[in-house]
């Protein structure tokens, strides 16, 4: 019962926040009721708290915690809104919010009406969590990333095609998205070496048959984000080029953390 009050109810207040911010951006007081722009990102936090509520209810028990695919999918959405929120309260890129909130619901109503299991034993070392930790968080913030990638790709295009109406009007100066972009790209890049790092020296099974795939797509996309930012730094790397390579390195990254997980507990379930 309390996973079904916290489920819906985040829902409730995630599109909420989506809407009044699409108000804000649209420059309406009078439907947002004069709220602030910080105030409407206290909703979708408040919607964030009930979703990761409900997120352990279903997860954790005395046996361990379920990572089953789509309680997966759902642990990124809370880290991926975290950072958004975080991004829209420091920038205007209300957009990112508007965006990723449904989405974020669309988990959470996948997660309650499915059930996944891939269960991590309740005695599992400090060092296996932390790996896992920092993969989940380098996932959630090269998944952001990626999506800022594919609007500034539609911006870009609505530019070159002179259409300055439509989605556009709602969206941030082109400088702001890049900015925060290589901002996220350095975080998640910094998170993934972490990941990466702390799985090859204390895990023994990196390279096992089961994780190989994993581990050598995870290496694969960071040498495209390492060039990325290279290339950002040394040779002023922006716009299509910049879009390309991070759609390229979130696309093995995808592969590495989800597509195993699909197939073994999804398709052959």
């Amino acid at each position: 019962m309390n996973n079904y009050i916290f489920t819906f109810s985040a829902i409730i207040l995630y599109f909420t926040c989506a809407a009044l911010l699409f108000f804000h951006i649209k420059k309406t007081d009078q439907n947002t009721g004069g709220l602030s722009k910080k105030t409407i990102v206290l909703i979708g936090l408040a919607g964030l708290i009930l979703h990761s509520l409900a997120l352990y209810n279903g997860m954790v028990s005395p046996a361990g915690i379920d990572l089953g695919f789509y309680s997966a999918m759902s642990l990124v959405s809370v880290f991926i809104t975290l950072f958004t929120l975080i991004a829209v309260w420091r920038y205007p890129v209300e957009i990112l919010a508007i965006t990723l909130l449904p989405i974020a619901s669309i988990t959470m109503m996948f997660d309650f009406n499915n059930e996944t299991h891939h269960l991590l034993d309740a005695n599992s070392s400090n060092a296996l969590i932390f790996h896992i930790l920092t993969s989940i968080i380098a996932y959630s913030l090269l998944a952001l990333a990626a999506l800022q990638a594919i609007l500034l790709s539609i911006q870009n295009k609505l530019l070159h095609a002179h259409q300055p109406g439509g989605i556009i009007k709602f969206m941030p100066p082109l400088r702001n998205m890049e900015v925060l972009l290589f901002e996220v790209i350095v975080v998640g890049f910094i998170s993934l070496t972490i990941s990466l790092g702390s799985g090859l020296i204390f895990l023994e099974n990196m390279f096992a048959q089961q994780l190989a795939h994993k581990t050598v797509l995870s290496i694969l996309a960071w040498f495209v984000f390492l060039i990325l930012l290279i290339g950002h730094w040394k040779l002023g790397w922006r716009g299509r080029v910049a879009i390309r390579w991070t759609l390229s390195g979130f696309a093995s990254l995808m592969l590495a953390y989800f597509g195993s997980k699909f197939v073994l507990e999804i398709l052959l379930a």
